[in-house]
């Protein structure tokens, strides 16, 4: 069999495995880039070693270390905790405050996954109290959680514009960002108000609005010194143009000297298995560019596309995926480096709007229950909640997205 059909076939084991099994696509993806690429396609060790991605692991590393301290000494809960307060008692408004105070927390960090973990037990927890729909809280808190993911500080940010900068599209960071916070925001409010939120505007309550819940602890001057931190991490980023995994991993390096954070616990917490799967993903990538696999998976896409039906066809394919696998690990390593190889085939269109397509597809399916956003809303439900209803719920969105993500970026781009 062509060496191309093989690494291909790998590719689409690999990503099979990450939407079928519990095992780390990752370990997986670097055998298989091992085997293939040295025993079958002729490929010297140090060749394939070279896909790891350095720059990337540094940032991921450096950007979730940083923020997992501002989780881990309270930070980031306490300015959550004053941000909900803002609502005052106004039952309609509270869900409306949850998806803004995830979107922001997003952006300037944690990303999506650490956002929803931070948030969610504290968003059910009022929600119950303030007689919010259960699937209603979850909508906002969870798109307003994804809607922050693709920030250049958050750790999905970082891997979609470091695939993106590799593929020809460097310096479009902030506009992807706006692209998938567009496309939530719209989907999140339409079904907001589609949904019955509109009625909750009628209850005006501090008891209903779960005002104890949300009582405010004092900020401490390690408190203080995170956001200073945090603070000058996005202005030397942006002002500077520094590099934002090291200049995170300095600002990790004051807070831990200063004794504001514990790093070692930090540290055990990070997300190494979204780490490793993320770079053992880009290795096989790797290899499937030097094996001309990648040049057959971006045939097969053509196929199924033309250029009028592109962006459409493309988010529905990568929204499929992503209801089962995990879109910043697997899926957009996997689907975004096929961009220039297809506009090519299909003989013209905007390589970023097929781009954004895959971005936008592959997130607004993220509520699904079999996704890491969705799981932990869900697991976050009171004991009182039929989790059973909420999954069939979230299941049920995650599934229509595919078709509404399809027709949004068709509209869009």
């Amino acid at each position: 069999m062509n060496i191309a059909w093989i690494s291909l076939a790998a590719l689409l084991i690999a990503v099979t495995l990450s939407m079928v099994t519990k095992m780390n696509v990752g370990v997986v993806s670097l055998a298989f880039a091992w085997i293939v690429g040295v025993y079958l396609g002729g490929l010297p060790l140090n060749t394939v070693i070279a896909g790891f991605p350095v720059q990337l692991f540094l940032t991921l590393a450096g950007v979730t270390l940083l923020f997992g301290m501002a989780h881990n000494n309270g930070t980031l809960e306490r300015l959550a905790v004053r941000a909900v307060r803002l609502c005052r008692g106004n039952a309609g408004i509270l869900p409306v405050m949850f998806f803004f105070v995830a979107l922001a927390l997003s952006t300037i960090g944690p990303g999506n996954i650490a956002t929803a973990a931070l948030l969610a037990p504290m968003a059910m927890a009022i929600g119950a109290r303030a007689l919010v729909p259960p699937f209603l809280m979850i909508l906002m808190v969870g798109n307003g959680a994804q809607a922050g993911a693709l920030s250049p500080f958050a750790p999905t940010g970082v891997i979609v514009n470091g695939i993106m900068a590799r593929i020809g599209l460097p310096g479009v960071e902030w506009q992807t960002y706006l692209n998938n916070m567009f496309a939530h925001m719209v989907v999140t409010f339409t079904a907001y108000i589609l949904f019955g939120g509109w009625r909750l505007f009628r209850r005006h309550s501090p008891e209903t609005a779960g005002a104890e819940v949300v009582a405010p602890e004092p900020l401490e001057g390690r408190h203080w010194l995170t956001l200073a931190v945090l603070t000058s991490l996005v202005l030397v980023v942006i002002a500077f143009d520094m590099q934002v995994g090291m200049a995170a991993l300095t600002g990790a390096t004051i807070l831990s000297l200063a004794g504001a954070a514990d790093e070692k616990e930090t540290i055990k917490r990070m997300p190494w298995n979204v780490v490793l799967m993320v770079c053992g993903v880009t290795v096989l990538i790797g290899v499937l560019e030097r094996t001309q696999g990648m040049a057959l998976f971006t045939d097969l896409l053509a196929r199924v596309s033309t250029p009028a039906t592109v962006t459409a066809v493309i988010a529905f394919v990568t929204g499929i995926v992503s209801v089962y696998s995990s879109t910043s690990g697997v899926v957009l390593p996997a689907f975004l480096p096929t961009v220039p190889g297809l506009v090519e085939r299909l003989g013209g269109g905007d390589a970023l709007a097929i781009a954004s397509s895959m971005n936008v597809g592959g997130h607004l399916v993220d509520l699904s229950p079999l996704s890491t956003i969705g799981a932990l809303c869900l697991a976050a439900l009171p004991a009182t909640t039929d989790a059973r209803v909420v999954f069939n719920q979230l299941l049920a969105w995650g599934l229509s997205m595919t078709v509404v993500g399809a027709l949004i970026c068709w509209v869009l781009f």
